[in-house]
């Protein structure tokens, strides 16, 4: 988060602009296709314009037999189609029979992908029309098992792959990218994929999924999302071992030749796409993830998503389960079990959200927030030996070795999971943090589900129905007693869409905290009373268009207010704004 980031990255802000390291760009519709209405015609362009078979193999302008009579006349299509002519409604109807058919996740992942090879706006209505059946299938926790059987289940290259054997060339890589105008980028390296760990070159995965989400939630249009995976190899021997590994089968690159590839990538992307191109770092490794955050904050559009978008997730479902548990942040004391990019991310900004509500200089808000790794209590006795990340939460305390006894010590109100660890939220664990409070508030955050610290299950069974609880995978609702628990999903799909568009709409050149915190808020304030009634503590995904747009205008209005905004003149509205340039999968009538 900034104000430790400030520290590391030699006390710069977002706010002080490097003039050297400005420089022009930004996004055009050279056709005018994006900025069509649904009912206006457009020109299906590819180089030229895409006609018979070149426009069925065309995944950006095919309809299948969703085109009309005229339509098949126009652009050469008599024959090559059955006669029938149907809607993209009931394309829909029967896509999703098929779908559902499918016993396991990863069928139903490759079906989705697949679709989206072949026919993108059906593939973008499906999942903005049956959002919370899908959401699970396109991004956590199937992306995780497509990820590790990535080599395997590989048909058609998504994406741009940029390897060591591309150093001194990747300017030239990006411009084979055939669309210009990009303003989303989600980049990898491979390393930290959820919890599942180092997945090399197979990480791409993740920053296709992230993109889908983007246009799905937020709206961003597809041709303006580019997922990058940067090759440094792997050190994971089953996948240098795997004869269908599809990445470079050597020893990860570290040190100095690492920081050089990045370097050049950060500098070709700026020269190729402009100043206003969001780079979202995703699942870098917690050494990489803070210095890369740390090093690029002040001179590009960077924000990494396990620091900052997991914590203004988190953040918020904090804020609101207040409604639930009672009192302000500051009177509740924070206990994570994990300290690293996401654990001391959201304890950073829950510091923050908790300083600016009192006035309280962060370095005192950051004492109501404790933090457990992998050799007990981080505690002021360890201060020497920790990571820079990890220090500002060394707090006085005798040390303590184990997360039940630290419970015990500190008496939580709020117990928060981010270790990548399954089932570290004990019997015993659960039982003592009830004890201490009559609802307390539990947050197993891992992912995938196999890694998460706890099942909604154990968490409800365990604190005898008392618990206010949410994971970073989805569970099922759960009766007990008589009584019918929906768990929340402490999803970051909540928070990037809409953070993405609110930075591209108002032509942002910077992430500032005050960003995040404002997504954070406007997350909480979606909540309604008949969530609330449920224990939810997060609003249904069903309305996530609604609640990107709302958070896509809070926290274009903050950079507005910071001077970080560069369209003008500011919208009046910005929600209606926001609503209006989102990207709709509707189909198009052609010329």
């Amino acid at each position: 988060m900034e104000s430790t980031l400030k520290e590391i990255g030699d006390g710069g802000s977002v706010l002080d602009l490097d003039p050297k390291a400005t420089v022009g760009g930004g996004v055009e519709d050279i056709y005018g296709e994006d900025c069509a209405t649904e009912e206006q015609l457009v020109t299906p362009w590819t180089f030229s314009v895409a006609s018979g078979y070149s426009l069925l193999r065309d995944p950006h302008h095919n309809k299948g037999l969703a085109f009309t009579e005229k339509e098949r006349d126009a652009h050469y299509l008599r024959g090559l189609l059955p006669p029938a002519i149907v809607t993209q409604q009931l394309q829909e109807k029967k896509l999703m029979q098929n779908i559902r058919q499918y016993q396991l996740p990863l069928q139903k992942f490759i079906a989705m992908m697949e679709l989206q090879e072949r026919n993108e706006r059906l593939f973008y209505k499906l999942l903005i029309d049956n959002v919370e059946e899908l959401l699970p299938v396109v991004y956590t926790p199937t992306v995780g098992e497509a990820c590790q059987k990535y080599g395997s289940i590989f048909r058609r290259p998504q994406g741009l792959y940029i390897s060591l054997k591309e150093k001194g060339k990747i300017l030239e890589v990006l411009k084979n990218w055939p669309q210009r105008s990009i303003q989303v980028i989600v980049v990898t390296d491979g390393e930290r994929i959820l919890g599942l760990g180092d997945l090399g070159c197979q990480g791409m995965g993740i920053p296709v999924g992230k993109l889908s989400l983007y246009t799905a939630l937020g709206g961003v249009r597809p041709s303006a999302c580019l997922p990058i995976t940067i090759d440094v190899g792997t050190n994971n021997e089953k996948l240098l071992n795997d004869e269908f590994y599809i990445g470079l089968k050597q020893r990860r690159a570290t040190g100095e030749e690492y920081y050089e590839l990045l370097d050049e990538f950060m500098t070709a992307v700026k020269q190729n796409y402009g100043e206003k191109v969001l780079i979202q770092f995703e699942d870098f490794a917690n050494h990489n993830a803070f210095e890369l955050l740390a090093k690029y904050r002040t001179t590009h559009l960077v924000f990494n998503d396990d620091i900052q978008g997991t914590a203004a997730v988190v953040l918020a479902g904090a804020v609101s389960a207040l409604k639930l548990i009672g009192g302000t942040l500051a009177d509740h004391t924070f206990l994570f079990l994990g300290a690293g990019e996401a654990g001391t991310g959201i304890a950073e900004l829950i510091a923050l959200e908790i300083s600016k509500q009192t006035k309280a200089p962060v370095e005192e808000t950051r004492k109501k927030i404790w933090l457990v790794d992998s050799k007990g209590l981080i505690v002021h006795s360890r201060k020497d030996s920790l990571q820079h990340f990890k220090q500002p939460w060394a707090h006085e305390h005798e040390p303590v070795k184990d997360l039940l006894s630290a419970v015990k010590a500190i008496k939580p109100t709020v117990l928060i999971g981010s270790s990548g660890v399954g089932r570290t939220f004990t019997k015993e664990v659960i039982e003592a943090v009830s004890s201490i409070n009559e609802k307390p508030l539990i947050m197993a955050l891992s992912n995938p589900t196999s890694q998460s610290e706890c099942t909604a299950e154990e968490a409800y069974t365990w604190s005898e129905g008392r618990a206010i609880f949410a994971s970073g995978s989805p569970f099922d609702p759960f009766e007990y007693n008589g009584k019918t628990f929906v768990p929340g999903q402490s999803n970051n799909a909540y928070i990037f869409p809409g953070f993405g568009l609110g930075v591209v709409i108002s032509g942002a050149i910077r992430v500032h905290d005050d960003m995040l915190l404002a997504a954070s808020e406007a997350l909480a304030a979606q909540v309604s009373e008949e969530n609330y009634d449920k224990g939810l503590i997060y609003p249904p995904f069903t309305n996530i268009r609604k609640i990107s747009a709302n958070i896509a205008a809070n926290v274009a209005a903050k950079a507005y207010e910071l001077g970080l905004a560069t369209r003008l003149p500011r919208p009046a509205d910005l929600v209606k704004y926001a609503e209006s340039c989102m990207y709709s999968p509707v189909y198009r009538t052609y010329r």
